[in-house]
């Protein structure tokens, strides 16, 4: 048995040198966190008009990495943010791709091979993607999780990994009807006919085919307004990939989706299941229970593999009251709730959606199982009519892993472990203080004769 005096220098001395590696907290203080502010090109409005760009090869960070965090608003020329209810932000989506090497015109979707999430809806191919509640929803990914990209084995030959950012955005000062203009109603737009010039369907008054690039919604008469240089600003943390990372797996679920795709469903099929948008019409009640009016939307959802649940959250537009995904058994498998603002200022302006709540499950409490028929429901008030509404939930999953694997990904979830690990001065200096109390603990048996007595605890 050791003697306790050497033994407590040992593990103070153990203590003292792990505290030079280890700073940890909830976003990865430990330093393993890098974090890259960008700005996408500028992009001009002016009242009532609209923008609806794609932004190609954009600037994002490279290499083999673990995507951590996104989170993006709209700034001015001058770095402030820009309130909703002066230029609403419809949304902004961030995809990934791969592109020829040397090649310029990556506009030309013949020319690059798109790389969607693992969800059913082939035109929801995004890896990240919000709206006016960008500014107050948590995009964290937990640890040991990550979302994994920039693998050089996934990237065919002659191709590099690229990234493309969707914006799109409405300018509302001085509109007639700013709610009627940011649920895009066609009226407002004096729009008959989708960006390609088809007619629009019979019954379409409102979304995304009426407030499309370059389109303008109906301004006050006698109201001028100045032309304003705008961007997306958008923020990236990421850690460098490492076998300790759980990879997840990115499904976005939209309740229009009409396919109940069975697991057999070709991918070509279910590109055109998912609506993206629906109408809610306004319910027949008056007064109080007018108020109380909730349109209801729901489908179910084949998950073709399954696994836990680390992270979820919703997109709704105003009206939005919740949306949540149940499993097979009708059990809860997360919710998110939206949270609208009550003031003027940037991120709390009153009336619009400007966070959605998000689901952090404990690690392995949620877990979906292979084919598993999953259940989209998404609420909106219906005490007027909405247009152009969405009901999108958005998940993080973690497929089971191998035991190595399992085991490896416990040094992402103790932090100092795996940066410990990359110090290697710290481990040889460690290294040489134990050889050294050891000797000393070695001498002193010597000194004792070697061995002490040992109690056994019998009389």
């Amino acid at each position: 048995m050791w003697h306790s005096q050497p033994w407590m220098m040992l593990m103070a001395i153990l203590l003292s040198s792990s505290c030079l590696v280890i700073t940890r907290g909830r976003e990865g203080e430990s330093g393993l966190v890098k974090t890259s502010v960008f700005l996408s090109p500028p992009f001009y409005l002016k009242p009532g008009s609209v923008k609806d760009k794609y932004y190609f090869d954009i600037p994002f960070p490279r290499g083999h990495i673990a995507l951590k965090n996104f989170h993006a608003e709209v700034i001015d020329e001058n770095q402030n943010s820009v309130p909703l209810h002066e230029t609403y932000l419809h949304h902004w989506v961030v995809g990934r791709y791969f592109g020829g090497e040397g090649s310029i015109d990556d506009a030309d979707y013949s020319k690059i091979i798109l790389v969607r999430n693992s969800g059913p809806c082939r035109n929801l191919g995004q890896y990240f993607g919000l709206g006016s509640e960008t500014r107050r929803t948590d995009t964290w990914v937990p640890d040991p999780y990550g979302i994994e990209v920039g693998n050089p084995t996934e990237i065919p030959e002659g191709y590099e990994e690229r990234w493309l950012l969707n914006v799109h955005a409405i300018d509302t000062r001085g509109v007639e009807d700013r709610l009627g203009c940011t649920e895009c109603k066609c009226d407002l737009y004096n729009v008959t006919a989708d960006k390609y010039g088809r007619p629009l369907a019979n019954g379409y008054v409102g979304g995304l085919y009426c407030c499309y690039d370059q389109t303008h919604c109906r301004v006050r008469g006698g109201y001028s307004g100045s032309v304003r240089k705008l961007y997306l600003k958008y923020t990236v943390k990421w850690v460098d990939w490492n076998p300790s990372i759980v990879p997840v797996k990115i499904h976005i679920f939209d309740v229009t989706d009409t396919g109940d795709h069975p697991s057999h469903s070709s991918t070509t099929n279910s590109q055109f299941s998912c609506k993206t948008e629906y109408k809610v019409p306004p319910c027949d009640s008056v007064g109080e229970e007018n108020e109380n009016c909730i349109d209801y939307r729901r489908t179910k959802v084949v998950l073709p593999h399954g696994g836990d649940i680390v992270y979820g959250v919703a997109h709704q537009h105003t009206g939005g009251r919740g949306s949540a995904l149940y499993g097979e058994d009708g059990r809860l498998l997360c919710s998110s709730s939206p949270r609208y603002g009550n003031g003027e200022e940037s991120g709390n302006e009153a009336g619009y959606i400007v966070g959605m709540s998000s689901c952090y499950p404990k690690p392995g409490s949620v877990s979906i199982n292979d084919g598993e028929l999953v259940t989209v429901v998404s609420n909106y008030s219906s005490a007027q009519m909405h247009t152009g509404v969405m009901g999108l939930f958005y998940i993080l999953v973690a497929e089971p892993q191998t035991q190595q694997n399992a085991l490896l990904s416990w040094g992402l979830a103790a932090p100092w472990f795996t940066e410990l690990a990359g110090s290697w001065w710290v481990i040889l200096f460690a290294g040489g203080i134990i050889a050294a109390v050891a000797a000393a603990i070695f001498l002193k048996r010597s000194e004792n004769g070697g061995y002490q007595m040992v109690s056994t605890g019998l009389n």
